[in-house]
C-alpha cells in the first residue's frame, strides 16, 4: 500500500521504517521460517527477526508516546528515535539472526545519532549508517561465514556507497545490492545449495531493506518470494538478472554434520574488558557465537552442549538476565538437510519455569525448554507461549513451578492450543515438584499416561524453601522481622530461626517426619558455604535409607528449595 514518502531521515522517517518493517516481515514470517537451514534448521528464522523488529517498533512507540504525553507536546529527534530503535531491537532480538539484526540497528544508530542526527538525515548519513552497520555486524559474530545475512548486509553497503543522491536513492541502490547478494548465498553455502534456498536471515534483511525503501518512496519495491517444493523452499521468483543455478559448495561447510545441543541468549550487564573475555571463553564452549550491544548492556548469543557453562560465564563477567535456553533435540536441529522435512516437530516437549541459572542448564539437560524467572521478574503468558513455540513439538507438558503462575501459564495454554498445539499444564508449585516429574518423563509413552505419571510424581513431592525476610509481617509460625531466616513448607511459614543451617536443619526434620525416600537441594548462590554437607550428614545419621541430591541452583531468590519425595 504506497503512503507519503520520507524526503529525508528524522524520527518519523525511523517510526515509519519500524512499522513497514514489521508488517513485511510478519508477511513474510512463515515463508522465511520454511527455508531456515543454517546455521540450525530449526524453522524460526522468520519468527525470531519478527519479534526482534517489534521490541524495535515498540520502543520507538515509547518514545513518540512520551513526547506526545508531554507539556509541550514536541517530538522526538532523530537521534532519540534511532537510539530506541537500537535498544529495543537489543533487549528483544531472538535467535542468531534477531541478534545480528539488533547490531545492524544499532551500527546504524551510532551514525545517525551523532551530533543529534542533524548531519546525518540526507543520502550520505544513510550511506554512512549502511556501511557502520554491516561492519559492525561483521566484528559481532566469533566466525563470520559468507552465504549469510552478514554478505547480504555487506553487499547492501557497497552498493549504497557507490549510489549518490537522497535517500530513496541510497536506499534503493542498498536493496538492489542486497538482494543480488542473497540470491549467490547458494552458491557460497553448500547446506543452502542442497536445500535449494537462500539464506533465511538474509531474506530477512532484504526485506527489512525493502521497507526502508517503501518509507523514502512511497510504495515497495518489488521483493523476492520463495515456493514450497516437497519438504523444501525454493527461490521462485528471481529477477532474471539475479537468477542463476544453486551449484553447489565443496562438503564440510559449517553446520553440516551435527553441532551443539543447546541455544542460549540472554542480556548481559557488564564491562568492555568482561565481555572480552567472555567472548573467548564462549568460543570455546561452542559456535554461532555473536555478542552485540555495548555502554554496559549487551546481547549474548550461543550454540553450546553445555547450556550451565555458557551462563556460568555470563555471571562471572556481568549480570545475566532474561536467559533463554532452547534444546534442539537430539537429530533434530543439526540433522543433515535433506535427511528428513524441513521443520519437522518433536512429538513431545517439556517447557519449564526455573528460578535459578543452575535450574536452567539442569532442566534443559533433561530436554526441556527452560523459561527463566528471575527473582521480581516473573515471565509473561506471552513469553510462555512463544517457549512453547520453540520447543517445536505436538504435545507439550507446561511446568509452571510456581503457585503465583498458574493463571499466567492456564493462558498461555490456551493460546497455545488455539495454534493446534496439545499442552498439558501440570500445576507445579515449585521446581523441585518440576524435576520430580521430568524424572518420569517418558516421552515414549502415551500423551495422557505420561502426564498422569508426572503430575503423580509432582503431587508426591513435598516443597520447602528457605529465605530471608524482608520486612516485619505476620506468619503462621508468629511475627518475623526484617532479616531473620524463615523456612517455607509448601508455602507456609513453618519456621522462624536466625541460623541458615539450623533454620534448614528444622525444616528438613518436619518434611521427613512424614516420611520420604529422596531428599532434593537446589543450593542459591548466597546460601552458606557447607550448608549441603551439613544437610546431607543429617539425613544419613537420622534418617535410613533416604538419599539426598545436591544441585547449584544460581541466584534463584531463595536461599535453599527443598523437595522430599
Amino acid at each position: 500500500m504506497a503512503h507519503a514518502p520520507q524526503t529525508f531521515l528524522d524520527a518519523l522517517a525511523v517510526r515509519t521504517w519500524c512499522g513497514l518493517a514489521l508488517a513485511a516481515l510478519g508477511r513474510a514470517r512463515e515463508e522465511i521460517d520454511a527455508i531456515n537451514v543454517y546455521p540450525v534448521a530449526d524453522g524460526d528464522t522468520g519468527t525470531n527477526l519478527y519479534l526482534t523488529v517489534e521490541s524495535a517498533a515498540t520502543a520507538v512507540e515509547a518514545v513518540f508516546a512520551g513526547y506526545e504525553a508531554g507539556a509541550d507536546g514536541g517530538a522526538p529527534s532523530l537521534a532519540d528515535a534511532v537510539r530506541a530503535m537500537a535498544h529495543g531491537a537489543l533487549i528483544g532480538a531472538r535467535g542468531n539472526s534477531g541478534t545480528i539484526l539488533a547490531q545492524l540497528l544499532r551500527g546504524m544508530a551510532q551514525v545517525l545519532a551523532a551530533d543529534g542526527g542533524a548531519a546525518h538525515s540526507g543520502g550520505e548519513g544513510l550511506r554512512l549508517a549502511l556501511r557502520r552497520a554491516a561492519d559492525s555486524a561483521r566484528l559481532a559474530v566469533a566466525h563470520p561465514v559468507e552465504g549469510t545475512v552478514l554478505s547480504v548486509a555487506s553487499a547492501a553497503a557497497d552498493a549504497a556507497d557507490g549510489a549518490e543522491g537522497d535517500c530513496v536513492t541510497v536506499a534503493r541502490a542498498a536493496h538492489r545490492g542486497a538482494c543480488e547478494a542473497l540470491a549467490a548465498t547458494p552458491a557460497q553455502l553448500a547446506v543452502l545449495a542442497r536445500a535449494g534456498v537462500v539464506d533465511a536471515g538474509g531474506r530477512g534483511l532484504v526485506a527489512v531493506l525493502a521497507a526502508l525503501v517503501e518509507t523514502f518512496a512511497g510504495e515497495a519495491p518489488a521483493l523476492l518470494t520463495t515456493a514450497t517444493d516437497g519438504a523444501h523452499a525454493r527461490v521462485d521468483a528471481l529477477p532474471d538478472s539475479l537468477a542463476g543455478p544453486a551449484e553447489s559448495c565443496a562438503d564440510g561447510a559449517d553446520g553440516e554434520d551435527g553441532g551443539p545441543a543447546f541455544e542460549v541468549i540472554y542480556l548481559l550487564e557488564a564491562e568492555d574488558t568482561a565481555v572480552a573475555r567472555l567472548r573467548r571463553r564462549l568460543d570455546a564452549l561452542g559456535d554461532s557465537l555473536v555478542v552485540v550491544g555495548g555502554d554496559g548492556l549487551w546481547n549474548v548469543h550461543v550454540h553450546v552442549d553445555d547450556a550451565g557453562a555458557a551462563v556460568e560465564a555470563g555471571v562471572e563477567a556481568g549480570r545475566p538476565y532474561r536467559i533463554r535456553i532452547t534444546h534442539f533435540g537430539a537429530g533434530d536441529a543439526h540433522a543433515r538437510v535433506g535427511e528428513r522435512p524441513l521443520r519437522e516437530r518433536a512429538q513431545r516437549a517439556v517447557v519449564a519455569v526455573v528460578p535459578g541459572e543452575g535450574l536452567a542448564g539442569l532442566y534443559t539437560e533433561a530436554g526441556a525448554t527452560a523459561v527463566l524467572a528471575r527473582p521480581g521478574e516473573p515471565p509473561a503468558s506471552g513469553e510462555l507461549v512463544e517457549a512453547v513455540r520453540r520447543a517445536h513439538a505436538r504435545e507439550v507438558v507446561l511446568l509452571p513451578n510456581d503457585a503465583e503462575l498458574r493463571h499466567t501459564a492456564a493462558a498461555a495454554a490456551e493460546q497455545a492450543r488455539a495454534e493446534g498445539i496439545r499442552v498439558a499444564l501440570i500445576p507445579t508449585r515449585s521446581a523441585v515438584q518440576g524435576i520430580a516429574a521430568l524424572a518420569v518423563h517418558e516421552p515414549g509413552r502415551r500423551f495422557d499416561e505420561d502426564v498422569v505419571s508426572m503430575t503423580s510424581a509432582a503431587g508426591a513431592t513435598r516443597h520447602a524453601e528457605v529465605v530471608v525476610a524482608e520486612r516485619q509481617s505476620w506468619t503462621m509460625a508468629g511475627i518475623c522481622q526484617a532479616g531473620d531466616i524463615l523456612g517455607l513448607v509448601d508455602g507456609d511459614v513453618a519456621v522462624i530461626g536466625a541460623d541458615v543451617t539450623e533454620t534448614a536443619v528444622s525444616v528438613l526434620n518436619r518434611m521427613l517426619s512424614a516420611g520420604g525416600e529422596l531428599v532434593t537441594l537446589v543450593l542459591g548462590d548466597d546460601a552458606p558455604e557447607g550448608i549441603a554437607e551439613h544437610l546431607e550428614a543429617r539425613v544419613r545419621e537420622a534418617y535410613l535409607a533416604v538419599d539426598t541430591v545436591v544441585y547449584r541452583g544460581g541466584r534463584q531468590g531463595a536461599l535453599l528449595l527443598i523437595g522430599v519425595e
